[in-house]
């Protein structure tokens, strides 16, 4: 939208409406920054944890908690 058809339709506004537009691009100016200003999270790379988790040597040994369900 071109700056001057902004500026007349906001000249038409009675004076209360105008200040609350004004209110609203200070806001949208605001938001505008904080978007500028948040940087994106990097994505994680295929194999950025190697080393930080051990499985134990028994992780596919049954549970013992589970011996009645599967012993006959």
């Amino acid at each position: 939208m071109n700056p001057s058809t902004v500026y007349s339709k906001l000249a038409m506004l009675p004076e209360n409406l105008q200040q609350q537009a004004a209110d609203f691009i200070e806001f949208l100016l605001q938001k505008a920054e904080q978007e500028k200003s948040v940087q994106p999270q990097p994505k994680p790379v295929f194999g950025s944890a190697k080393g930080m988790f051990k499985m134990r040597a028994d992780f596919d040994e049954p549970l013992d908690d589970f011996a009645e369900y599967t012993n006959p």
